[in-house]
């Protein structure tokens, strides 16, 4: 673990948490669409006028919790965010529509105390080349069945996102936020290094989460880039919102 492992942290945090192999799949969606997703009491958050879904694959390594030692069996797993980005009025940050997981306590514990739509899925995380190839399955009865096969990898050099570019606008986001069964607003801040992003190529054959949300993503993404890995830092919840 590199960089902020090595920073001295100034959130109060959690967990730890390292991101690695990661894919940053995005669209433009319309903001008609996407205003019935979030709940009202968040914006919508665009880049010129432009309102995006992502979805990102990525291995999750090096979890733990700030007061234990690493739990076998649960530091490591698969997972795919499907997300789009809001505000609170303050602080940008994303809202996630699903996340698929591959090990069951991570699952259970980011449902109970982060109030986020985690599932439970099988998924295969392979080189193909230089490139990674993965395939997801849901099998959480919670959710509707959804599935992911894309093979991605980098294209170009890495470099931290241009200030005031989109690339920066949908990666450099420091926090998410999330609705309770009583839908009060509760947001959890994150920490990390920029990110060190490269351009990407993905082929993408079968994609059926986004249209558990109603949406219709075209092949290929329209953007899409690579992060070879980061280290982050996860604050506790903190309540922002009543219903």
């Amino acid at each position: 673990m590199t960089g902020l492992a090595q920073a001295t942290p100034r959130l109060p945090w959690v967990q730890r948490q390292t991101w690695e192999d990661l894919l940053f799949a995005h669209w433009t969606v319309p903001a008609s669409v996407l205003r019935r997703l979030v709940p009202p009491s968040l914006e919508l958050d665009a880049f010129e006028g432009q309102t995006w879904v992502g979805i990102i694959p990525f291995r999750l390594t090096g979890l733990r919790f700030r007061w234990a030692p690493p739990l076998p069996g649960f530091t490591r797993f698969h997972e795919i965010n499907v997300r789009t980005y809001v505000t609170d009025g303050q602080k940008p940050g994303v809202w996630f529509l699903s996340l698929d997981a591959t090990t069951r306590f991570p699952v259970w514990s980011a449902r109970r105390f982060y109030h986020l739509p985690y599932y439970l899925a099988r998924m295969s995380f392979e080189p193909d080349g230089s490139d990674v190839r993965l395939t997801s399955r849901r099998v959480d009865r919670r959710g509707q069945p959804a599935e992911l096969a894309i093979t991605y990898g980098p294209r170009g050099s890495p470099a931290t996102a241009r200030p005031g570019s989109l690339e920066e606008w949908l990666v450099e986001r420091y926090c998410l936020y999330a609705e309770d069964e009583r839908h009060a607003i509760w947001r959890c801040d994150i920490e990390h290094p920029p990110w060190l992003i490269q351009p990407a190529a993905a082929v993408l054959e079968v994609e059926t989460l986004a249209s558990t949300h109603g949406l219709s993503l075209e092949k290929p993404p329209l953007h899409c880039l690579f992060a070879t890995q980061q280290a982050t830092l996860v604050g506790w919840p903190q309540l922002v919102a009543r219903s």
